[in-house]
């Protein structure tokens, strides 16, 4: 039997809506784990970074010097972009353009911390993502009330900091290579962790100079994924989940 949740007053909910938010730096596996986890609770998914690289995409199709900054705020606040929070087949799509390839290229990775580290843009689309979580919330949307579960670098802080449950997901460097070696190269040999290197290492240090993504906050509980699998990871994160709410899978 699945224990009560704790309500956003204190009062006992055993089906109330549940918000997840994980941080965690690159390669640290929240994108394949929060999918997961969030797949297992019936809950919407929202991966922020992948709005992040929506938006830089739109700057680039539309021809903007990503240095003019309040040209790719301008550029950013005009973007209609759709959001598909299925966990399964999660979608993004820009003006009816299904982006969902498109925003994983090399170049976007490289280029997207100079669209993430823009204040503006931050508040704009940190005001969408709000908005999700409170439609999520209140049986607007994909869950139908269940809740959902955000990741990036600054939920358990700036978006969700009332979530029900927030957790940094991290991993050491050298096992976060790896990782995206794997991802991007098929081998986490030493050419291609060092063909890795600089998009990890570098945008970690980029995105790091306007939100803390590295240490928890208070109230935030770490999961050192490091020498974990994924499913092991998946389970460490549901385990907390468990701990906190009462909810299982």
């Amino acid at each position: 039997m699945t224990a009560p949740v704790a309500g956003r007053h204190g009062e006992p909910s055993a089906h109330g809506p549940l918000v997840i938010a994980v941080d965690g730096p690159s390669g640290s596996g929240k994108s394949s784990v929060c999918r997961k986890v969030a797949a297992r609770l019936g809950l919407a998914y929202l991966d922020t970074g992948a709005m992040y690289r929506a938006a830089t995409w739109w700057c680039l199709q539309q021809g903007v010097d990503l240095a003019d900054t309040d040209a790719v705020t301008a550029t950013v606040h005009a973007m209609v972009l759709e959001l598909g929070l299925d966990p399964r087949f999660p979608t993004f799509a820009v003006s009816g353009t299904d982006v969902a390839t498109a925003i994983r290229a090399g170049e976007i990775s490289a280029a997207v911390s100079a669209v993430a580290t823009n204040l503006d843009v931050r508040a704009d689309l940190g005001g969408r993502q709000r908005r999700v979580v409170d439609v999520e919330r209140h049986g607007e949307g994909f869950s139908r009330g269940r809740g959902v579960v955000v990741e990036g670098r600054d939920i358990t802080t700036v978006i969700a900091p009332d979530a029900d449950v927030r957790i940094l997901l991290t991993a050491s460097e050298e096992a976060r290579l790896a990782r995206r070696a794997r991802e991007l190269h098929g081998s986490a040999d030493a050419a291609s962790v060092d063909a890795t290197r600089d998009q990890v290492v570098r945008r970690d240090a980029q995105d790091s100079t306007v939100v803390e993504f590295r240490t928890a906050a208070d109230g935030v509980v770490t999961v050192d994924s490091s020498e974990l699998d994924l499913e092991q990871t998946i389970e460490a994160v549901l385990a907390v989940i468990a701990r906190v709410t009462g909810r299982t899978a």
